[in-house]
């Protein structure tokens, strides 16, 4: 005899499928450097090739001491990235906000993202930049 509808084992399965699937498609929080946080000297070309993927939605925390000088500067293109040219940058964080929970950036662009510091040498010298780029969800 033919059974028609779900019964309670196909329920059951059903939702811990579609509960897998919210997992899967929840943002993360993902600190900058990890442990080392956004500091100077740290390669974060590297990190983000070994953190990677980030992900549409992901949130991004920049965390570094305010006692010393550090930002987060938002970059237009890769050029001003690759010379460290901040004359069109957008300053996202300034010095005295990396302390505590630190500074938080949305990836809510499906777009290539370009972040450096823009204090003193940081960029040029001390590797404090970082190219990031999203993914959407499935």
């Amino acid at each position: 005899m033919a059974c028609s509808g779900f019964n309670a084992q196909q329920i059951i399965l059903s939702v811990v499928i579609a509960a897998s699937l919210l997992t899967l498609t929840q943002a993360a929080t993902i600190v900058v450097g990890g442990s080392e946080n956004w500091r100077y000297g740290y390669n974060y070309t590297e990190w983000a090739i070994n953190t990677a993927p980030f992900y549409f939605k992901d949130t991004l925390v920049f965390k570094y001491d305010n006692t010393t000088a550090h930002s987060v500067y938002l970059l237009p293109n890769l050029w001003s990235y690759l010379v460290c040219d901040f004359s069109q940058a957008k300053l996202l964080s300034n010095p005295a906000q990396g302390g505590g929970d630190g500074f938080q950036f949305v990836l809510n662009q499906w777009r290539v993202f370009y972040f450096a510091s823009g204090e003193a040498n940081d960029c040029e010298d001390g590797l404090m930049k970082l190219v990031v780029v999203p993914w959407p969800r499935f």
